[in-house]
């Protein structure tokens, strides 16, 4: 069964080129008869793919490629233009540095915030707690404000509350590659345990590494467009001989 179906998928946004510096100028804008200088960015133009329960997706493709757009899409953060989407089972994600946590909360707050926003009961959490935080590897400092908090700290709290929730969908962005290497191997390993257990991963990275041995399949995108769809091995390195190629130009 596919727990995720992506149809024509398109996002546009719209940019502003005449935003005011200060109050003078907006004033003076008021008064003036400017041009619309709105301008049009499809960041996914006809996206279409599915995901299969207890398989393992890998997006791939440049930076500005649409790749973060098209998860935020998938965790709900962002409506699509058009085009339709399904998604069959309990989503995780971990796709922005510190996106859910309070800066002025403690790293033991925080783990309950967010736990709860992800669907855990507080008793749920509770008896995670113990375990989220020596995955994360954070006992010393579980009771400091997370605006204290390094980025690397900040990512492996977050990827221990993500993956503690137990979730049919796991969604990760680059963020894990701001942890040091070995809590990299860590999470990976997490996510093979999770891939045993049936849980379907959405994998954005740009280590092809990672998406050549953690990935059933590969969606590559290049300026919102699908380049290539299909097996990861496959897609990963047809990508890597393209970029090769451009490298050489």
């Amino acid at each position: 069964m596919d727990i995720i179906e992506v149809q024509g998928l398109w996002k546009k946004f719209r940019l502003r080129q005449d935003r005011a510096e200060n109050i003078s100028t907006l004033f003076i804008n008021l008064f003036r008869k400017l041009p619309n200088l709105d301008k049009e960015l499809w960041a996914l133009k006809d996206i279409n793919f599915t995901v299969q329960e207890g398989k393992s997706l890998g997006i791939i493709g440049a930076n500005g490629s649409g790749k973060s757009t098209l998860l935020k899409i998938l965790t709900g953060t962002l409506r699509p233009t058009r085009g339709q989407i399904t998604v069959r089972g309990r989503r995780s994600s971990l796709i922005e540095l510190g996106a859910g946590f309070h800066p002025d909360f403690s790293g033991r707050d925080n783990v309950y915030l967010n736990g709860l926003i992800l669907g855990m009961s507080r008793a749920q959490i509770k008896k995670k707690f113990d375990e989220i935080v020596a995955f994360a590897e954070l006992e010393q400092f579980i009771d400091v404000p997370v605006k204290y908090y390094s980025s690397g700290m900040q990512a492996r709290l977050g990827f221990a509350v993500a993956t503690a929730v137990e979730p049919e969908i796991l969604i990760v962005d680059e963020v894990l590659a701001v942890g040091d290497g070995n809590f990299q191997q860590k999470c990976l390993t997490r996510i093979r345990e999770m891939q045993r257990k049936g849980t379907s991963i959405l994998l954005v990275s740009h280590a092809m590494k990672e998406i050549d041995t953690v990935c059933d399949e590969a969606l590559w995108l290049h300026k919102g467009e699908v380049v290539r769809f299909g097996k990861a091995k496959e897609v990963v390195r047809e990508y890597q001989i393209n970029q090769g190629r451009r490298c050489a130009l």
